[in-house]
């Protein structure tokens, strides 16, 4: 019998998250949706699980070395090696830079990039190790490609996220690893969102299930034509 396929989901909050784990639950793939609490994570993870897949939640900092590596020993255990890893974390804070604290600087850059880094090294290293591939997709922003004012602490770890997704492609994609970074060029539409708001169709802001399906092709793309980066926005969307 063919071995059931294994999604991670890092940063697996309201909104874009909660759509990753439903797209690759309907793919029938078991789905691990980790993020610093999973409160709200159990009901989703039951939403994501199916005869003969399942859907957990697991609780996990990030930023923290010691719990990313714990997070993957326990989805191997549970739910079999990683066929997909997704790092959907952020952390935000608009402010003036004369206003901005260093440990507030330092939270955001941890959450946008450092653990980027962690997350995509634990990838890496158990997808190399199981000698079966698989792929690794970064979730940038606008602020992946221009510091706006009063954006640095998102910008500066968007900046950095992008980077290593391309290191990482480099080196990992000749080894069987496809590594995707995906700009996320305007707002995503709130789960409570009403179809109607701002538009005839409600396509004015980017429906968080409609990400999700370019993430699973992202996810599903021959060896021979993998995408490092992908920009998605709606199509009122200036830039």
């Amino acid at each position: 019998m063919e071995q059931r396929k294994v999604a991670v989901i890092v940063g697996a909050g309201p909104g874009l998250g909660c759509a990753l784990g439903r797209r690759f639950g309907k793919a029938e793939m078991h789905v691990a949706l980790a993020a610093r609490s999973t409160e709200r994570l159990e009901s989703l993870a039951v939403e994501c699980s199916g005869i003969g897949h399942a859907g957990r939640a697991y609780a996990c900092d990030a930023t923290d070395e010691r719990a990313v590596e714990d997070l993957f020993v326990r989805v191997r255990a549970d739910l079999g090696e990683p066929d997909v890893v997704i790092y959907n974390a952020g952390a935000f804070v608009p402010r003036g830079i004369l206003e901005t604290s260093a440990e507030e600087f330092e939270r955001c850059w941890r959450v946008g990039c450092f653990g980027g880094f962690l997350v995509g090294r634990a990838a890496a290293r158990t997808m190399a190790d199981s000698g079966r591939g698989g792929t690794i997709i970064f979730t940038g922003a606008t602020a992946s490609l221009r510091g706006s004012a009063r954006f640095h602490n998102l910008a500066v770890g968007k900046f950095g996220l992008r980077a290593l997704a391309q290191s990482m492609a480099r080196e990992l994609q000749p080894k069987g690893i496809h590594v995707a970074h995906v700009v996320i060029d305007g707002h995503i539409r709130p789960q409570a969102a009403v179809e109607q708001i701002g538009g005839e169709q409600g396509d004015d802001m980017l429906d968080p299930a409609a990400i999700a399906e370019a993430y699973y092709q992202l996810y599903t793309q021959p060896r021979s034509a993998w995408t490092l980066e992908m920009d998605l926005r709606p199509w009122v969307e200036k830039f």
